[in-house]
Order: structure tokens, then C-alpha cells, then sequence
């Protein structure tokens, strides 16, 4: 998400080195740049208009001191702009209510609604601690409700039946008296899509909302229809109490229009991002982490709790001890490394939230990447427990025997060996303070701010 204008903006932000002052004349190039990447993103035009004017009055004037050249100066003007334009802070879910809070998601068929709806059961279950129930008022769309029971099944949560002959405003009732009878925490209702906004879609999704009464009521849309989803989102204001947006197939779009046109024409937050297929890619939205993405600064925030929620630590501090006494990296220990790292989204994932490797996620993904990852895991996969702990033992046959069981060449399980045999060279220092040390080394080449002189705090 995001590429292009990621591109547009830094090859803009090159074009002001040398300039000690920031003035109309020399930003006037830069800010049509900036114009062009915003419109080619699919913005729409009256946020593009009301966003440049801000940059602009906020940026002509300003002295380039210290240690920002004029690009990095524009930068912070555009990246403040750009956290203003998306909602200042995420505004997660009021769920205050008297249990149980009723979650109403509406939207246009394909949104991505039904998948929205069991990732935000999960979200909850799991990170908030609640009870949850779904229920699906989609009488129109075959396998509809199948799809919700299904998702239900999956993320651990109950499903609340209906079937298609059925009024969804009953359905919306009777769902309402279950969860109040088993005291559930939060009842999402998910409402039936149509190709295009219509009266009698709006009326029916009203007659829903005035009997389940919802503390929250979404607006689920597919990122990749620009600035059309603010159009629909606005219609869709019109019609119901909108408190939130859900942006869906984020990770499907190079351009992101919807993100920056969505907060400012319907005035109403965007709180969740889907960032992809699997069930726990739904993350709140953070406009200052988003922003940042943009501009190709990462999002280590995001990565680093997406690493405590995800990273098993008590698997990881007997790692810690194991090479502190001086034992060996095996084989065993890579795979579980690389099992963890799949589970953080995988390496395009990590690459998307580091500083500076924006450019690379693409390269990663098509190249090597996650397809590398998966092949040196089924290589380990193959082998016995004894050769996952003594590889030196891998020989003749046995690599034979390897490649055919993960269907790959010898080739491939030498190549594994040899990547394996540089990363235990490379554990051996992090005994005895090693990792200090080579923490210490690597002070300089990270980007500025990280750390004392571009370090690691505290090394």
C-alpha cells in the first residue's frame, strides 16, 4: 500500500537539497509533486486542494536548521499534514455500553464485511478478553450466513443462527434477546451488501439500526475503490449514525487514496486496517504510524507489538540461555526462528514496518522472501530429529534423501546448510556479551534517532 506515492514523495523531498530556507519559489516545483503522487493515489480532489493549501502555509517561511536539510524539513510539515488529514490518533472501539454493545457493520456487497467481521471477533476475543457472538441479517447473498458460522467456528466465538426465510430486522431482534440472555459482551451484526447504494438497502439497514440500537456502527470498505469509498462512505453518513470506518484489501492497493480521502469527507475515524487475508490481519489505524509509513519511514511501533503478541518468549529465552552456555544454533532452533517470523506476517510483513526497507518489500516478495522461507523450512522438516540437532551429519544420502522428502534439489538443502553454518558463527557471538559488542559495531549505520548517535539506546 502506499508505493507509489511513497516513491513520488521521496524523489520530491531530493529535489530541495542544497536550499537553506524553505520559500514559495523553491517549494512550488516540490508541492506539484506532491499534488501529482496525492491525485495518482486516488485521492480526492477537494482533499488534495485543502491539503496542499496546509502544507504550503504551514512550510514557506520555515528555516532549515540544525540537523534538517530542506527536504527533511518539507517531510515533517507533510508528515504532520498527513497524521491532521487521517484523524490525529486512533479511536478504538466504545464498547461502555451495558453489554451487550452491539457492533453494526454496513457496506457494498464485496467490501469484505463477512471476513471484517471474524477478524474483529478475533481482535476482541483475543486482545480485548470479551465474550463475543456474531449474526448474520444477509438473507440475499447465497452462503452468506454459512460463511459467518464458518469464521465463528474458526476464531472461537458463537454464531447465532439464521436462516434466509427469515426478516433480517427479526434476525437483528431475536440476536439481540440471545445475547442478552447469555451474557455476552459484544454482538456483531453483519448486514446484507448490494452492488450499489439503493433506498431499499438504506431502509432496511435504518429498521436494523433502530432495533438493535449499536454503540458503534462501521462502515466497511475495499481501500482499492480510491476515492469512490469516500463517496459511498458519504452516502452511507447520510443514511445511518456512522461512528467509524473500516478500511479492508489494504495490502492489495499500491495507492491508498481511500485512506486520506475517507476521514476528512465523512468527518468520521478510520479505525481498523485490514492488512491482509489471514484472519489476525485486521490492526487498529494509527494515523502518525500510517503517515509514517508513507513516507518510507516504517512502523516500529506496530512491529514491535506485533512481536509481543506473536513471539513465544519463553521459547525465545531458552534460546537466550542455550547460547549464553555456549551450545549450538541447530537446525531445530532455525526452523522455529523462521515458524515465528511467518507468523509476523512473513518477511514482506517485517520489511513493511522497518525504516527504510519500504522499497525492498516488493523485491523480497518476488524474489526470495517468503517462498525462500517456506522451502528451508520443509528442508528441515525432512530431516530426522539427530540431523536437526547435529547437522554436520547431512552427508551423501542423506541430502538425497532430504531433497525428495521436501521435493527439492540437493542444491537446495546445501544452500540451507550453508545459511544455517553462517547464522551459528554469527550466534556464537551474542555469548559472554558478545551481542554488546556487536551492537556496538554496528552504531552508525542505522538511521539517525535511533539511538545515541544512530546506535542502539543503552549500547
Amino acid at each position: 500500500m502506499f508505493d507509489n506515492l511513497s516513491d513520488r514523495l521521496s524523489k520530491t523531498v531530493k529535489k530541495l537539497r542544497g536550499q537553506a530556507r524553505l520559500t514559495e519559489d523553491n517549494i512550488k516545483d516540490a508541492l506539484r509533486d506532491v499534488r501529482m503522487a496525492l491525485l495518482e493515489a486516488d485521492v480526492a480532489l477537494p482533499v488534495v486542494r485543502s491539503f496542499i493549501d496546509k502544507v504550503k502555509a504551514r512550510a514557506v517561511g520555515q528555516e532549515v536548521v540544525g540537523s534538517l536539510s530542506p527536504g527533511q524539513a518539507l517531510i515533517k510539515v507533510v508528515n504532520d499534514e498527513l497524521v491532521e488529514l487521517m484523524g490525529k490518533e486512533n479511536e478504538s472501539l466504545d464498547l461502555k455500553a451495558q453489554p451487550p454493545a452491539v457492533v453494526l457493520l454496513a457496506g457494498l456487497q464485496g467490501a469484505g464485511k463477512t471476513t471484517t467481521a471474524g477478524k474483529l471477533a478475533k481482535l476482541l476475543k483475543d486482545r480485548e478478553k470479551k465474550t463475543v457472538a456474531m449474526v448474520s441479517c444477509d438473507v440475499y447473498r447465497p452462503a452468506a450466513i454459512k460463511q459467518l458460522e464458518t469464521l465463528a467456528k474458526q476464531v472461537d466465538v458463537e454464531f447465532i443462527p439464521s436462516e434466509v426465510g427469515q426478516s433480517p430486522v427479526e434476525i437483528a431482534k431475536n440476536a439481540l434477546e440471545y445475547a442478552k440472555t447469555h451474557y455476552i459482551d459484544v454482538l456483531l451484526v453483519d448486514t446484507a451488501g448490494r452492488l450499489h447504494i439503493d433506498a431499499e438497502m438504506m431502509d432496511e439497514i435504518k429498521s436494523i439500526h433502530a432495533t438493535v440500537k449499536p454503540v458503534e456502527t462501521l462502515f466497511v470498505v475495499d481501500a482499492m475503490t480510491g476515492q469512490d469509498a469516500a463517496n459511498t462512505a458519504k452516502a452511507f453518513g447520510d443514511a445511518l449514525p456512522l461512528t467509524g470506518v473500516v478500511l479492508t484489501k489494504a495490502d492489495g492497493d499500491a495507492r491508498g487514496g481511500a485512506a486520506l480521502s475517507v476521514r476528512q469527507i465523512t468527518g468520521k475515524p478510520i479505525k481498523f486496517i485490514g492488512m491482509g487475508e489471514k484472519i489476525d490481519q485486521l490492526e487498529p489505524f494509527h494515523p502518525e504510524r500510517m503517515a509514517s509509513r508513507i513516507l518510507g519511514m516504517g512502523d516500529v511501533l506496530s512491529l514491535v507489538e506485533e512481536a509481543h503478541r506473536q513471539v513465544d518468549h519463553k521459547q525465545a529465552q531458552k534460546l537466550a540461555k542455550k547460547l549464553n552456555k555456549g551450545k549450538g544454533f541447530d537446525l531445530e532452533d532455525l526452523r522455529s526462528q523462521m515458524l515465528q517470523m511467518q507468523k509476523m506476517g512473513g518477511m514482506g510483513g517485517l520489511m513493511d514496518k522497518l525504516p527504510g526497507m519500504g522499497k525492498m518489500t516488493q523485491a523480497v516478495q518476488d524474489g526470495a522472501g517468503d517462498k525462500e522461507v517456506a522451502r528451508m523450512v520443509a528442508i528441515i522438516n525432512s530431516m530426522t530429529p539427530q540431523e536437526r540437532r547435529f547437522p554436520a551429519v547431512v552427508k551423501g544420502s542423506r541430502k538425497k534423501r532430504i531433497a525428495m522428502g521436501s521435493g527439492l534439489q540437493i542444491q537446495d538443502v546445501n544452500r540451507l546448510l550453508k545459511q544455517h553454518k553462517q547464522m551459528s558463527k554469527m550466534m556464537k557471538k551474542f555469548k559472554g556479551g558478545g551481542l554488546k559488542k556487536m551492537m556496538r559495531g554496528m552504531k552508525g549505520q542505522m538511521p539517525p534517532g535511533m539511538g545515541g548517535g544512530g546506535g542502539f539506546p543503552g549500547m
